[in-house]
């Protein structure tokens, strides 16, 4: 069962699209979450129930699959904004993903990031999509897993 989970990730991560191994790296690290209603750095207005995220480096409108490592619980969000602006910090998510990795009681976990797709670089601008609960894609794909 746990292959399986592994190579519905991986297959996922191919139809993403790739990347440079340099982007690729994953990143362990503390996340936190968000929810106020300003502007993000990339122009949007940002929502606190999309599945969206801050990081420092990573290009706007790349998805990242973020997992909680403590539960197993997994997220994929788009970068759209910047931060964290606390060192010790690696990304922060918006409210929405943050309830699906179960961090809104702690406001803080350690977690493990994985770049799954850059954002073409002359992409237009374009209205905001939110990502989506790793759950919810494997079950548009006909099966349901959890990475616990």
């Amino acid at each position: 069962m746990k292959q399986m989970r592994l190579a519905a990730i991986a297959a996922f991560a191919i139809l993403c699209g790739t990347i440079s191994q340099a982007d690729a790296a994953a990143q362990t690290g503390k996340a936190s979450y968000y929810k106020h209603g300003k502007r993000t750095a990339s122009g949007e207005r940002f929502n606190a129930a999309d599945y969206t995220a801050a990081h420092r480096t990573l290009p706007f409108g790349t998805r990242v699959l973020v997992t909680n490592l403590k539960t197993g619980k997994s997220v994929i969000v788009r970068v759209n904004d910047r931060g964290p602006f606390i060192k010790s910090r690696i990304i922060d998510v918006s409210y929405g993903a943050a309830k699906v990795l179960g961090i809104t009681a702690t406001g803080v976990a350690t977690v493990k990031i994985v770049p799954l797709q850059k954002a073409a670089a002359a992409a237009p601008a374009a209205a905001p999509v939110p990502a989506a609960p790793v759950e919810a894609v494997a079950e548009n794909a006909g099966e349901v897993f959890s990475l616990r």
